[in-house]
């Protein structure tokens, strides 16, 4: 499965070594090492050191980092470790609202960057950041973007204005060609009808991963973006139909044409196991 392609991204503390290898070996897609929210202002520096110990005794895995905020004052020694770390296949920005900071990060770290976007000021800028040098994939964080608009959690208005958000997201990610966006944590682990419901929204609108606090979120956020049987049925049959018929045909009374195909193409690649 290509980075474009994951699903889910598991956080693990960087405080907590012992389970990273635990999170890679829980079915998400991508783990992210967390030195940002996870870990408390006084731990920072052990945390970088015990994250640098176990990628050094485990140097053929792959993860995220997620790193401190661009003039925060661990932010040069996360961009250190993440650019010596060859483990680290990609650096999440937290809280980015700026296109020159997610530039100085890909050049410093020399590793792509996900950019988190946390705030009005970071929506407010998603059409420079998105033709930011060294860009990845964009994802957002809905309890801190609510939090800096002063919305109320859990209310139809705060739903609004949060979709209203991530509609942006998904705009400006397809205006320059970036994979689709990652949706939010859900900060709850023992209803998974609810981050189901969360995903399916997230689906819906066009974005095809979703951030996990806890493994046992990740089996609704792969139902929730993996194609289903039907989806893959239909899909084979309009691949095959364009085959022998050409660009332009009919399916079930409906008219297939090049929009239709792409979208089928898509299907078929989201629904490939991971590997």
């Amino acid at each position: 499965m290509t980075e474009d392609h994951l699903r889910s991204f598991l956080f693990v503390p960087a405080t907590r070594p012992d389970r990273i290898g635990k999170a890679l070996a829980s079915g998400a897609d991508a783990v992210i090492v967390d030195l940002e929210d996870a870990v408390p202002a006084d731990a920072k520096d052990q945390a970088r050191s015990m994250l640098v110990a176990f990628l050094e005794k485990n140097p053929d895995i792959k993860v995220l980092v997620r790193i401190n905020s661009a003039g925060t004052d661990e932010f040069e020694a996360d961009l250190a470790l993440c650019r010596d770390a060859e483990a680290v296949f990609g650096v999440m920005l937290a809280k980015a609202d700026s296109a020159k900071d997610i530039e100085y990060t890909a050049d410093a770290a020399k590793k792509p960057v996900w950019p988190l976007i946390e705030s009005g000021a970071g929506i407010a800028a998603l059409a420079e950041l998105v033709k930011a040098r060294g860009i990845a994939r964009l994802s957002i964080g809905a309890l801190d973007l609510a939090s800096d608009l002063g919305l109320i959690l859990d209310t139809p208005g705060a739903e609004k204005m949060l979709n209203h958000c991530r509609s942006q997201l998904v705009i400006h990610s397809r205006a320059v060609g970036l994979a689709p966006p990652v949706e939010t944590v859900v900060p709850v682990i023992d209803q998974p009808d609810v981050v189901l419901r969360v995903a399916i929204n997230a689906s819906q609108m066009g974005f095809t991963g979703m951030l996990a606090i806890h493994p046992a979120q990740l089996p609704a956020i792969h139902q929730a973006f993996t194609p289903d049987s039907n989806q893959v049925e239909w899909a084979q049959r309009v691949i095959a139909g364009a085959a022998e018929f050409g660009a332009i045909f009919q399916l079930n009374g409906k008219m297939v044409d090049a929009p239709v195909i792409k979208q089928a193409h898509g299907i078929l690649a989201r629904a490939q196991p991971q590997t």
